[in-house]
């Protein structure tokens, strides 16, 4: 398996779950997992002490309010972990957002925007093309994609 994908609420499937996807395009191993860092520490632990031994390599963590998934997995851990700041009621988000983009010295978290789990899944993918030049061909692949639909929207659109 590449890359966990934690979510701190089952909630946060439908946002966690474009990680997912945009993973499964590029052809990407991942495992998808609900897990509290507040209601199921213990088990949140146990799940992280058996990172090495389950292959992963990067971890993806989305999280709402106080957002302490992300952190705490970075605490525990020394593999790249990027933080997904998940929308809320009240803050819109920004709670989640401060929460997982300010973290203390000496336990870093790389922060996507909030809700944007595929680029969450796309920087795990770029650092797995450091080491995998397979991941790094399909990640090529996919930015041409996106160029040319890009610039089939401006020529369609009298742009180009």
């Amino acid at each position: 398996m590449d890359i966990s994908i934690i979510m701190g609420s089952v909630s946060d499937q439908p946002i966690m779950g474009k990680s997912a996807e945009a993973l499964e395009e590029l052809g990407i191993s991942y495992e998808l997992r609900a897990i509290s860092a507040h209601r199921s520490v213990d088990f949140l632990f146990r799940y992280i002490s058996q990172f090495p031994q389950r292959g992963f390599k990067v971890v993806i963590a989305g999280a709402g309010g106080a957002a302490h998934l992300p952190g705490v997995i970075a605490g525990k851990t020394i593999l790249p972990v990027i933080g997904v700041p998940i929308k809320t009621e009240i803050l819109e988000g920004l709670d989640s957002l401060l929460s997982i983009v300010q973290m203390p010295k000496g336990v870093p978290v790389a922060t996507v925007g909030i809700n944007n789990a595929t680029n969450a899944a796309l920087l795990a993918a770029r650092i797995l093309a450091l080491q995998d030049d397979m991941i790094a061909q399909k990640l090529t692949s996919y930015i041409k994609k996106m160029e040319k639909k890009i610039r089939n929207l401006e020529i369609n659109q009298g742009i180009g």
